[in-house]
Formats: C-alpha cells, structure tokens, sequence
C-alpha cells in the first residue's frame, strides 16, 4: 500500500499531502492578508466616518436649506387654537387632485374611501362619516387641520414632530399636504361619494 500511513512510517503520499495542504493554506493566507490589513482597523466606514455623534461637543446652528428629519414643527398649540384658521390654498382643481390622493393614502383606511366611515374598522375605533352635515357645515376649515395636525382621541396625529409614542402619531403630512387634505373633504368627498 503505497502513500499511506503503516505502522507509525511515514510514506511519500502523506508527505505530498501535507505539502499540498501547506501550499493551499499559505495561497489562501496571501490572497486573504491584503483584505485584513485594509478592512481593519485602518479604514474608515460610515460607522467610523469623521462626523458629530450624539451629545458630543456644543450644538451649532444647522446649514440653510438642510431637511430636517423631523419634519417642519406646526406654529399652533393645539387643535382648539387651530379652529379659526383660513384656508391659504384655494380649492383649485389641483389641490383637490392632491388632496383626494392624500385621502387615500391617510385616510381612507379608517373613514373609508368615500370618506363615509364604511372601512371594516371604521366602527371598531368610531371613525366619524365625513360626508356628514356636521362635518360639511358646522366644522371649519382649521378645525379640520387641526384635527390632521394634532389628532383625536383615537386618531393619531400627523402634523406634530416627535410624536407621542403613548398617543400615536407621525410626521407624514406637510401643512401644505393638510391643507389639501381639507380642501378635499370640504369640497369634493360629499360629492364623489354620491
């Protein structure tokens, strides 16, 4: 039995072997140093990237322009300071457009695309029907806003930064997309869910 191990002697094919092994160990070790030496800890990643972390050094104002990543704060207090404001988007056939895919993005799960309250969890949670006179006459146009903006009892809010995790709520609408919003509750819904 040529190349193998016989009673404690060492034959050619095991020494083959272990040489073979040697060579593929010492090619894998060169192909991979390279990757070791400039991946660690060397380089630098979006981990480890020059920049501010949290509560590191004073705050400085932010750049002009920037976006912030929680939205435009609202300059009302609250849903009942909101009542008496006016409408600063006319009712174009624009704003109708926009807000009516707003609506149904937003809205349409709970009060129903014909805003009539007929989503299957419009009674679970008391969604009220938008096309209703109470809404359509007595409600104005800021209470409606502020109603996007702060919420309800159990509407979340989606105007106010930071959002109580407790309440609910979001940032996902701009004023500009609330008052479209509006625009389409006051002035199309009643008539496009006939």
């Amino acid at each position: 039995m040529k190349g193998t191990v016989m009673e404690g002697k060492v034959t050619k094919g095991t020494v083959m072997k272990g040489m073979a092994m040697t060579r593929i160990i010492t090619l894998l070790t060169i192909l991979f140093l390279p990757q070791l030496v400039f991946a660690w800890p060397w380089s630098q990643d979006m981990m480890n990237q020059p920049s501010i972390k949290p509560q590191e050094g004073k705050m400085i104002p932010f750049p002009q322009r920037s976006v912030p990543i929680f939205g435009i704060p609202t300059k009302v207090a609250d849903r009942e300071a909101a009542k008496e404001l006016k409408n600063p988007i006319s009712a174009s056939a624009e704003s109708l457009k926009q807000g009516r895919r707003l609506f149904r993005i937003y809205c349409a799960a709970c009060h129903g695309l014909t805003g009539k309250a007929e989503s299957p969890v419009s009674g679970k949670i008391g969604a009220i029907d938008l096309t209703d006179d109470y809404v359509q006459t007595t409600l104005t146009v800021g209470w409606i806003w502020g109603t996007i903006t702060f919420g309800s009892f159990v509407m979340p809010a989606y105007g106010v930064p930071n959002a109580d995790p407790i309440k609910g709520g979001s940032n996902d609408l701009s004023v500009e997309e609330r008052w479209h919003v509006v625009n389409y509750v006051k002035n199309a819904l009643k008539t496009e869910a006939k």
